[in-house]
């Protein structure tokens, strides 16, 4: 029997804000443990949350950004369980009034994932396993989070990645979440389920809780969909429960049964107002949010007329985004920026988070001079990369390097008189490429370039050195 895998996505975010969502604890990543808290953070008795209005902002970009509706009335309520990463026993999160609600996110296939709801909650602390100890850091309790869940829509691995992709550049590009996977501030729960091909019913589901890669996401769903399938063939049962994921055995491992939305006995938190959003406000928001990747990548494509391989590298990264088109204002092409980006930028960078802050000491307004240079002829491919890789060093500008002689370009009485010195000096090269060796052409067109000290258009040599061999014989 063939089956068919059905999934569904919670995806935490953790938001930006400089504080905590009930307090003014600071969010920053790390320091030492139990030092980023205070008795709102711990859940002493006594304390009143308050929210902080900067995440509702983030979650109401968020849901606009995802196609959601956003409620014009929501509230906070208690979500109740005992567990020492939350010393109240109880978290504050959304329950039935969230804030976002029926967004979608298209998928490159053609397929749309509907999104159920986007809600705002806070993070519990983290515990910390070490010799047969258990520790608690609750640096991490009272930080920010939305919680995007989607509906059953998935149908395999290859398209929940492209959704978590797409979900990771978008708050991105909105400036919401930095969306580190590898400090938790994305992370997500999947719920797995298989069924016989053409059935309408869902299977029993499992959820793989707090996964924080892209490759052991993969791994985990294809192992448990495999699980699955072959205790279902072997006459057993799909038990609900949350499962979690060993990535160095590469197997899911049981941790508890399943809770249902009645287990957490959600009720409304009494210490905190009802949230009013009406229509002027989410117009407020919309105008911040900038043009997103999608719609980037497809006017590079169009407009630009660049590869959809060179326009996902740009467009992959925000900063290096707003940097190329700052970059080629007033330019008639803008192949070469995107070719010295890709290609000699890129390679002064050895990960991805480098490429994400894109620190250079070039300003847009640097690379566009040195740009117009290149596109006007007085400057050729070589000179401009030597230059570019000197500002990148130096952070001066293109004519701090480049000399008058640089700048004077080259005739094309100039360029025919080099050329046929070029085939006088070589006449071995010009008798090969006569007796059908074409790549002989090459070692005349190298003499051009070294005697004019690179500022020759070698496609322009390429002819005359050809026309002058021609006319010879």
């Amino acid at each position: 029997m063939k089956y068919e895998v059905v999934m569904g996505l919670e995806t935490h975010v953790e938001l930006s804000t400089k504080t905590k969502i009930f307090c003014g604890c600071t969010t920053e990543f790390g320091g030492d443990p139990n030092t980023h808290c205070c008795p709102i953070c711990i859940g002493l008795p006594g304390t009143m949350p308050k929210l902080n209005r900067e995440v509702v902002k983030y979650a109401i970009m968020a849901g606009l950004a995802l196609n959601c509706d956003i409620s014009k009335i929501s509230k906070m309520d208690r979500k109740n369980y005992v567990y020492p990463d939350l010393p109240k026993a109880y978290q504050i999160s959304q329950y039935d009034r969230p804030l976002c609600e029926r967004g979608h996110v298209d998928l490159s296939n053609g397929r749309r994932i509907g999104i159920t709801r986007i809600h705002i909650e806070e993070d519990a602390g983290k515990l910390v396993h070490q010799r047969g100890k258990t520790l608690i850091d609750y640096n991490r309790g009272g930080v920010p989070l939305i919680e995007i869940v989607s509906e059953p829509d998935f149908r395999s691995v290859e398209e929940v990645v492209e959704y978590l992709e797409y979900l990771q550049l978008t708050m991105r590009y909105i400036g919401v979440s930095d969306c580190k996977m590898q400090e938790g501030s994305l992370r997500c729960d999947v719920n797995v389920s298989v069924r016989p091909v053409g059935s309408e019913d869902f299977g029993t589901r499992t959820e793989i809780k707090n996964m924080n890669s892209f490759t052991n996401i993969s791994k985990a769903v294809k192992y448990e969909v495999q699980r699955q399938i072959d205790l279902i063939e072997s006459g057993g049962k799909v038990v609900q429960e949350t499962r979690r994921f060993d990535d160095s055995s590469g197997v899911t491992e049981s941790m508890r049964g399943k809770e249902d939305a009645h287990d957490y006995r959600y009720f409304r938190e009494p210490d905190l107002v009802t949230i009013f959003t009406d229509e002027e406000r989410v117009d407020q928001i919309k105008k911040l949010i900038p043009e997103l990747a999608h719609k980037k990548l497809e006017r590079y494509i169009k407009n630009y007329g660049l590869s959809e391989i060179d326009a996902k590298l740009l467009v992959k990264y925000k900063r290096v985004a707003d940097f190329f088109e700052e970059s080629i204002k007033d330019l008639k092409s803008c192949r070469n920026c995107a070719n010295l980006i890709l290609s000699l930028i890129f390679s002064k960078f050895e990960t991805e988070e480098q490429k994400e802050k894109f620190e250079i000491k070039v300003s847009p307004e640097a690379m566009n001079e040195l740009l117009k240079l290149l596109e006007a002829g007085k400057i050729r491919n070589n000179v401009a990369k030597k230059t570019l890789e000197e500002m990148l060093e130096s952070g001066k500008r293109a004519t701090d390097f480049l000399s008058e002689e640089d700048l004077k370009g080259l005739s094309e009485q100039e360029l025919k008189a080099v050329c046929v010195e070029a085939v006088r000096s070589n006449p071995n090269a010009a008798r090969d490429y006569l007796d059908g060796k074409q790549k002989a052409v090459k070692s005349l067109i190298g003499f051009v370039m070294k005697k004019t000290r690179g500022k020759a258009n070698a496609q322009l040599a390429e002819k005359f050195i050809i026309d002058i061999i021609n006319s010879k014989n």
